[in-house]
């Protein structure tokens, strides 16, 4: 039981370097970021895992997989919570493990894991990943141009938008950067962004955090911060930053307030005509100006038109961002 050998190590793991690792007694209260061993007990919502380097790996009743204790906010999902016992569930397929406290009514039962111990290292200390999270860089100097984009709520297609962008500058041949400041680690979020054009990603992960829920808002600033000055350390002249969830998530409202200084323009990704009004007018009580609008919006002309109308704010698709419109970005922080 305690032979780590054919354990499924998910995408959260992903920061861990070479050396023993054992499984060691959970002593003391679970905390965000403990990295800990459990066994699948019955699969549910979740029948996969997503592995180290974001590959789907199936999921049976009895795998032992290793993941970290988060929480989870998703309007469209699971709402979870670092657990009080052993017995919890598997609330991302990229390995955040916690205790589902409420469920969208088109999800499943989640998949019931029992927590058999912390991961340690070969002196039996446990880990978190804290402890594996990557230097802090120091501020980029020149700043590289930055592009925020944030969404209304969930699914309504932020990765889409940001990877349109990235496409878009790398196609002009720029060296650009990703980053996910907040949400929770997933390794589909990291290709979408390799496959569009990015030199680097970055996000969270690397800073110590499975998931950014319950993290305190300063530290997520910081962490925001530190997302793209790792992307200019790493050669990045262009950057684009995605903020997970909608505006109305409470740690993303306090976020908004940084952003007027952080980001040189603002993307905007709605579902609906309502969704861009209602968005448009929380980003303008912070002090943020919205340069476009995109997103699963722009799937219909008719929905782009009244969102255009009530906004006055122009929309662009990201297959339009991807073939060029993402370079008038740079050039005007308003479409004219």
């Amino acid at each position: 039981m305690r032979n780590l050998s054919r354990a499924k190590f998910s995408f959260v793991t992903r920061c861990l370097g070479p050396g023993k690792l054992t499984i060691a007694s959970a002593r003391r209260q679970p905390t965000q970021g403990d990295l800990v061993v459990a066994r699948v007990d019955t699969l549910g919502q979740h029948n996969f895992l997503e592995d180290r380097h974001g590959r789907r790996a199936r999921l049976h009743a009895g795998d032992l997989v290793v993941g970290a204790y988060g929480n989870r906010y998703a309007t469209d999902f699971y709402e979870g919570y670092v657990p009080a016992s052993p017995h919890t569930h598997l609330l991302t397929a990229g390995g955040v493990i916690g205790t589902v406290a409420s469920s969208h009514g088109r999800r499943g039962e989640p998949t019931a894991l029992e927590v058999i111990g912390a991961l340690a290292d070969g002196s039996g200390t446990p880990l978190e990943l804290a402890g594996l999270a990557r230097p802090l860089p120091p501020a980029a100097d020149p700043r590289p141009a930055t592009v925020v984009v944030v969404g209304s709520g969930m699914n309504a297609g932020k990765t889409t938008t940001a990877a349109g962008v990235v496409r878009g500058w790398a196609r002009a041949g720029l060296r650009v950067g990703a980053g996910k400041a907040t949400g929770s680690g997933s390794g589909k979020d990291h290709w979408a962004y390799v496959d569009a054009g990015a030199h680097s990603v970055v996000d969270f992960l690397d800073f110590g955090m499975p998931s950014t829920f319950g993290y305190p808002a300063d530290r997520l600033v910081a962490t925001m911060r530190a997302i793209r000055d790792a992307l200019a350390a790493e050669g990045a002249t262009h950057v684009v930053v995605e903020i997970a969830d909608g505006l109305l998530q409470a740690q993303n409202r306090e976020l908004l307030a940084a952003l007027p200084a952080f980001a040189d323009s603002v993307l905007l990704a709605v579902s609906d005509a309502l969704g861009a009004v209602g968005a448009q007018g929380v980003l303008a009580c912070a002090g943020v100006r919205v340069s476009a609008l995109s997103g699963l919006l722009s799937a219909s002309p008719l929905a782009a038109r009244e969102a255009a109308d009530a906004t006055s704010l122009h929309v662009v698709t990201p297959d339009e961002l991807a073939a060029g419109a993402a370079l008038d970005i740079l050039r005007s922080s308003q479409w004219v």
